[in-house]
């Protein structure tokens, strides 16, 4: 699934899913990404859910990770075999990815949603 980088967490993003939401309590290190309309509206992830990602936290067994593959930022869940990790995507094709932690942009830490119109 693709999500859209927005930028630094610490800048106070204006964006309708972080009304009341103090991003100060992030890490310097954070960032914020929109899931894209590729995660359909029928899931724990929905179109326009904003992701807080830190980019200096180590991914770990059953983590939400980004990664970047062909220039597009994407969304997996990460599974640790051995010293090994590999990547199931979270919506769309099926075909997993071997990926070392050097190839990862950042661990999911939060997610916000914006709720009515």
């Amino acid at each position: 699934m693709r999500v859209n980088y927005l930028g630094p967490a610490c800048l106070g993003i204006d964006h309708p899913a972080l009304e009341g939401y103090d991003l100060s309590r992030f890490r310097p290190s954070c960032y914020l990404v929109e899931v894209s309309e590729d995660a359909g509206v029928g899931g724990p992830l929905m179109e326009g859910d904003l992701l807080v990602v830190d980019e200096q936290k180590p991914a770990q067994h059953a983590d939400l990770v980004v990664v970047e593959l062909d220039g597009e930022q994407r969304l997996f869940s990460s599974h640790r075999i051995g010293g090994r990790m590999r990547l199931m995507p979270t919506a769309g094709p099926t075909e997993s990815i071997w990926a070392r932690q050097s190839d990862l942009r950042g661990v999911v830490v939060s997610q916000a949603r914006r709720y009515g119109l």
